[in-house]
């Protein structure tokens, strides 16, 4: 049983997603409710999981490493909670976007 306090009730998670998979976001976006502003695919690990993962870009490295501050959620889940992740989803294993800020669309993130 979850300790969380999420800011989307479960029964208020309208399907915007459906059936794409399991993915992992930060508490950033699932609790404090920070828009998603980069996300990447990565080859799946089993036939749950679609690759993709998602951060509110404000995590730094060790809240990233505590695994206290990520879950595993259904990725109409976080679709929920920033729909402007939906037109990208289709992308392939291998893709990243990040979402400058003031944008309202995701462009491909540029490797550093």
């Amino acid at each position: 049983m979850s300790t969380k306090s999420f800011k989307i009730a479960a029964e208020n998670i309208k399907p915007l997603a459906p059936g794409r998979g399991a993915c992992v976001a930060t508490d950033m976006i699932t609790v404090q409710g920070l828009p998603v502003r980069f996300m990447y695919r990565e080859a799946p690990r089993d036939a749950n999981d679609s690759g993709w993962a998602f951060f509110s870009g404000e995590e730094t490295d060790d809240y990233v490493d505590d695994a206290k501050n990520l879950g595993v959620y259904d990725v109409n889940t976080i679709a929920n909670y920033d729909p402007s992740i939906v037109d990208y989803l289709d992308a392939p294993v291998g893709s990243a976007f990040e979402k400058p800020a003031g944008n309202k669309k995701f462009v491909i993130a540029e490797e550093d």
